[in-house]
Order: C-alpha cells, then sequence, then structure tokens
C-alpha cells in the first residue's frame, strides 16, 4: 500500500514538472521571437538638444532598434534633420520627430520658434516685472499697465494682454546650467501683429508688469481697470450722464373754422352787422 503511494506521488511529481517545464519554454520562445525582430534605422539624438540650436552631424546618430518600437514619422537618414532648428528639447537617445524641429528653410534660433503669421516682440524687465526670474520660455504670461489714462492725473492698471506665450529670455533660450530659472533683463513674447501693436504702444505709455500664469489655466476674464481711489477705501460714484435736452416745437395758433361771413352797413354814425352762413358748409 505505501509502495503503491509513493508510485502515485512520484507520477503526479513528474507530470507537474513536465507541466511548468512546457511553460517555462514557451515564455523563452515568446521572447526569443521578440528579439529576433528584424530592425529597423532610425535617427536619435546623441546628445542633449537644446531649444534654437541647429542640428549639427555630432548631434545625431543612426541605431538600428525594433520595428514595433519606433514612433510614426520617424527620420531614418541624418540628411533628413541636418540643419533643422530644435523648437523643443530634446534628450539624449530621444528620437527626433517632426513636432520638435522647425520647419525645412526656417533656419534655427529664435526665428524658428516663430509661427506664421504670428510675431516676436521683446520687452525689457526686471526681476520684479520678470516675476523673479520665473519668466522662462514655455511660460504663459498677461501684459499689465499702469499709468494715467487720457488728461487724468489718476494711474490705473489694466490688463493689456491675456495668456501670452514667452518664447525667449534674454539672448539665451534655456536656463541655466543648474537648471534653474534666469534673470534676463529682456522678455520675448509670441504675440499676433495685432497685440504686437498694443504691446509695443503700453510699453511707451507707462510701465509693464508680467503676470505669470498656470500653462492649463486658459480661462480669460473680462476685468474693469484697477484704479488708485478704491485701494484707499474711496467709492467711486457713477456720474450720471446728462438726459438730452427736448425742444419742443413752436405753438401754432389756428384760426377756429369758419362758421359765415359778416356785413357791415354803415350809415352815417349808424353801423348795421348781418352775419350770412357760409355757403360751402353746405
Amino acid at each position: 500500500m505505501n509502495r503503491s503511494r509513493l508510485l502515485f506521488i512520484g507520477v503526479l511529481a513528474l507530470a507537474l514538472g513536465a507541466f511548468v517545464s512546457f511553460v517555462v519554454y514557451k515564455n523563452m520562445l515568446a521572447k526569443t521571437s521578440a528579439n529576433n525582430e528584424p530592425g529597423a534605422d532610425v535617427i536619435v539624438a546623441a546628445n542633449d538638444l537644446q531649444v534654437g540650436s541647429k542640428l549639427q552631424d555630432g548631434d545625431i546618430r543612426q541605431v538600428k532598434v525594433p520595428a514595433s518600437v519606433i514612433p510614426p514619422n520617424s527620420y531614418k537618414v541624418k540628411s533628413q534633420v541636418l540643419g533643422r532648428g530644435v523648437i523643443l528639447p530634446i534628450k539624449m537617445g530621444e528620437f527626433i520627430l517632426p513636432s520638435k524641429l522647425a520647419d525645412v528653410g526656417a533656419g534655427s534660433g529664435l526665428p524658428s520658434l516663430i509661427p506664421s503669421g504670428m510675431r516676436a516682440v521683446s520687452v525689457r524687465v526686471n526681476e520684479v516685472v520678470a516675476v523673479a526670474g520665473f519668466v522662462v520660455p514655455g511660460t504663459r504670461v498677461d501684459v499689465l499697465l499702469t499709468g494715467n489714462p487720457g488728461s487724468g492725473n489718476e494711474q490705473q492698471t489694466s490688463t493689456v494682454l491675456k495668456n501670452v506665450a514667452v518664447i525667449a529670455a534674454g539672448q539665451k533660450l534655456e536656463r541655466n546650467a543648474a537648471g534653474e530659472p534666469q534673470t534676463t533683463p529682456v522678455i520675448t513674447l509670441l504675440v499676433s501683429p495685432d497685440d504686437a501693436q498694443k504691446l509695443t504702444l503700453a510699453s511707451s505709455q507707462g510701465h509693464i508688469q508680467l503676470a505669470l500664469r498656470n500653462p492649463i489655466d486658459t480661462k480669460n476674464d473680462d476685468l474693469d481697470p484697477a484704479k488708485v481711489g478704491p485701494l484707499y477705501g474711496y467709492k467711486t460714484v457713477a456720474v450720471p450722464a446728462p438726459r438730452p435736452k427736448v425742444v419742443k416745437a413752436p405753438k401754432v395758433e389756428t384760426a377756429p373754422p369758419s362758421t359765415g361771413y359778416k356785413v357791415q352797413v354803415i350809415r352815417g354814425n349808424k353801423v348795421d352787422e348781418t352775419k350770412f352762413p357760409d355757403q360751402g358748409a353746405h
């Protein structure tokens, strides 16, 4: 009885071992098949590439990777990307994609970052205006103007532009070597031609201040200009608009309707008057 039980246990162990061996073999076979997937050539970054740089031969390299991991629209030969400008940061070993390069012939540096129909306008700032150095390329800001509108003596602040993209800070298009925001005397904003005129005029009319925005906050509220009086507790009283004067037309006196006519007969100092009905009334 004990021998039969031991024999049964031995057969069961052999069957279980054969099953486990089969599963392991299938997994190894699947991995071997994946590793044997034919590779394809693709262009990747040979080192970290900063915004505004121009791709040289030493900045890129051609590697062979499994075709299944290559993103769509990837470049396969170096000649497709050499001389193109970088508009988004690219890390070493990262695939070179069209979305991170300027158009063919657009060049490199700041001009390559300006989309068609837009303009780049620079404004001179200090550390306070530039939000303590945290206004860097890629951030979005509102532009505020403080000045005296018209002939009034009371200063007010108005939001001139909203949700404007920053494309450059000073002469450099990246952060400093430590990866920290850098304080620069000039900030370059990406605006439409109409907003470029507004920004240039605002720079000559008063004090410019930049307000840093959350990049996912795209809400644009309509704000009334902030004035000095309410800051000190003075209430602004709305002056009612003058009522237009109503000019009455002159009253025209009309003769009473005719009811007939009179005939006077004078005899010496005696006057006789006789009334006759109007014939047209009948």
